[in-house]
């Protein structure tokens, strides 16, 4: 038995979905944030911190009541204009 045929619940049967995860998962399919059902629900305590880092490194001010879409949408943002989370 080999592991990718291991399943965290001990069992040892293959259950092919036709899904996969990770780097050969190919093109990811993205929601837009205003799409997400937890969107309206307040942001992450790591998007904040990740926010507060990129708004200072922009020299911008935002609210600190964002929703995780909104928030998700100005890291999108902050990270074009400071460059940081851009892959090289």
């Amino acid at each position: 038995m080999t592991e990718s045929n291991m399943h965290s619940d001990g069992d040892d049967t293959t259950r092919p979905t036709g899904e996969v995860l990770g780097a050969d998962a190919g093109g990811t399919t993205e929601k837009d944030p205003e799409d997400w059902v937890t969107g309206d629900e307040p942001m992450t305590g790591a998007q904040r911190s990740y926010l507060d880092t990129l708004a200072r490194d922009a020299g911008e001010t935002l609210s600190a009541d964002l929703t995780k879409a909104e928030a998700s949408e100005h890291i999108e943002r902050l990270q074009q204009e400071t460059g940081r989370g851009t892959s090289t």
